[in-house]
């Protein structure tokens, strides 16, 4: 990263802040024995968000004030019910993120955070949940309440890195429109930026995580979009370029970087309705590239193509590049991401790995800019396999006190 100012140059500083450094051998060991999973805010009146009045297309009024880009770099492949997009409505957070919402049986929702430091040497991503929706004990209780299955994940990056992922009962969920509680940590919404208190335990370190991070957004966007035709998907994302500051309670773990600020909502299991998604953002000079790629149990694919300009304004790409084969990962999951058809995209940097999640620094090319950010793949196939919960709650205990 570039300076002290992480927009200064947009969010291209990652491009140098990633390294290619070989993975720490017992990182690489830790996190290979990890079954674990990510996923992934009132508006003060000088934090911008993005204005809906840009234009908008003849076939797409209802997005009004998204700006589209035609280019035909490659064609897009498969087929989608097209990009449905439009302003954030239902839970009264277009201006900010509201934690109070309704979370009925079956349903879930999560808040996630993710950040790089300047140097690219180390990352985090933070996620709180209502329903937690890769929790076998949540599943065992027949998902009838979500408010029952709650928890804040906190997954450390690099050299010195923990994984920590407590569920609680209802007991101890406290929230209001500011504020998600769990247990002794917390999201909380304060004038113009998110703060994130943790104190929690790390498995297999078996030692305490405690420390504070807090996300600075540059704007607040005022979109949702539906990953289902009948809206019992929604992807929400609230500043996709942020400043990110950390301190937590080990050696070299207080930084700043670059940030991530997003949430889901749910009626439904993800493993009833999908059977596979990929998911990455990309930094470039403009701003930062967002595709969201999806596959229905029973309905056309989902391709979101948008790119966050550094302005606030939002750019709906209808013509992507294709859809490219990265590495399968160490568990072999599969993965794959948009990139330009001369450009093969690659790993650049290791964060999470296990039976059906893959998290890592990806480089690619868009549009002719090659950019390095942050890939996800989630097979739910693999999810549903009832072999894995077991596993899965060793690594993500339960307690009700």
């Amino acid at each position: 990263m570039q300076g002290n100012n992480i927009f200064d140059s947009g969010v291209n500083g990652l491009k140098n802040g990633f390294k290619t450094n070989r993975r720490n051998a017992n990182y690489s060991k830790g996190v290979r024995a990890i079954i674990s999973w990510l996923s992934r805010f009132a508006l003060r009146k000088n934090t911008p968000r993005n204005k809906l009045n840009i234009y908008e297309t003849e076939k797409q009024k209802q997005d009004k004030g998204f700006a589209v880009s035609r280019r035909r770099n490659t064609p897009r492949s498969g087929n989608s019910h097209g990009m449905p997009i439009r302003k954030a409505c239902g839970r009264n957070d277009i201006e900010r993120p509201k934690f109070d919402i309704d979370v009925k049986p079956n349903g879930y929702a999560w808040w996630y955070v993710d950040g790089i430091s300047s140097d690219g040497n180390k990352a985090i991503s933070i996620i709180g949940f209502i329903g937690s929706v890769f929790s076998p004990w949540y599943y065992w209780s027949k998902r009838k309440d979500p408010q029952n299955h709650v928890c804040i994940n906190v997954a450390m990056y690099g050299k010195g890195w923990r994984w920590t992922m407590t569920e609680r009962g209802k007991k101890k969920l406290k929230r209001n429109q500011n504020m998600l509680k769990v247990g002794p940590s917390s999201f909380n919404w304060n004038k113009d930026h998110l703060i994130i208190n943790f104190d929690e335990y790390s498995i297999p370190h078996f030692d305490n995580v405690k420390g504070t991070v807090k996300i600075i957004p540059k704007f607040i966007s005022e979109i949702e979009c539906n990953l289902l035709s009948d809206n019992s998907h929604i992807w929400r994302p609230f500043s996709p370029i942020s400043k990110i500051e950390v301190d937590i309670n080990k050696p070299g773990w207080k930084w700043e970087g670059h940030g991530y600020f997003d949430a889901n909502f749910g009626s439904s299991a993800l493993e009833k309705d999908f059977s596979y998604w990929t998911w990455g953002r990309f930094p470039t000079d403009k701003g930062s590239y967002t595709f969201y790629d999806a596959i229905p149990r029973k309905e056309e694919s989902v391709n979101i193509a948008l790119l966050f300009k550094n302005n606030g304004r939002i750019e709906k790409i209808l013509n992507p590049p294709d859809k490219a084969n990265l590495s399968r990962s160490l568990w072999l999951v599969k993965r794959e991401t948009r990139s330009d058809i001369n450009f093969k995209p690659k790993q650049i940097k290791h964060m999470l790995d296990t039976p059906f999640y893959t998290r890592a620094g990806v480089q690619t090319s868009i549009f002719g800019e090659k950019s390095i950010g942050v890939h996800e793949a989630l097979d739910l196939n693999r999810f549903s396999s009832p072999f894995l919960k077991p596993m899965l709650a060793v690594k993500a205990p339960r307690y009700n006190w």
